[in-house]
């Protein structure tokens, strides 16, 4: 519910949350109650294929941080300086946001 809000929120600002397929993957379990609230923000989401150019450059970045999560590093090659990330796992993306070369404000969801 925390994260809905938050979503909201962005869009009653006139931003669109951006995202990519992985990440839905990551917490989508079907089309059940619990994720009623979750389904009703979909189409307000610009949420990016994590395809062969996205892959490719959350593979290098990557390397250059020494991770091995590809969902966390597309989040990261997708983002801004400044941008608001939310995640389960602030330590990786910090990691992964300096190898970018990106300042990014972590949510811990």
């Amino acid at each position: 519910r925390e994260v809905i809000a938050l979503l909201k929120r962005e869009r009653q600002q006139g931003r669109a949350p951006l995202s990519h397929g992985g990440v839905l993957g990551q917490v989508w379990r079907g089309d059940h109650g619990h994720q009623a609230g979750l389904a009703r923000l979909l189409p307000a989401l610009d949420v990016q294929p994590l395809d062969e150019t996205l892959g490719r450059k959350a593979g290098v970045l990557l390397g250059a941080a020494g991770s091995t999560d590809v969902i966390d590093a597309a989040v990261v090659v997708l983002s801004r300086d400044g941008d608001d990330i939310l995640t389960s796992d602030p330590d990786d993306l910090q990691a992964l946001a300096r190898a970018a070369g990106r300042h990014l404000e972590l949510i811990a969801v």
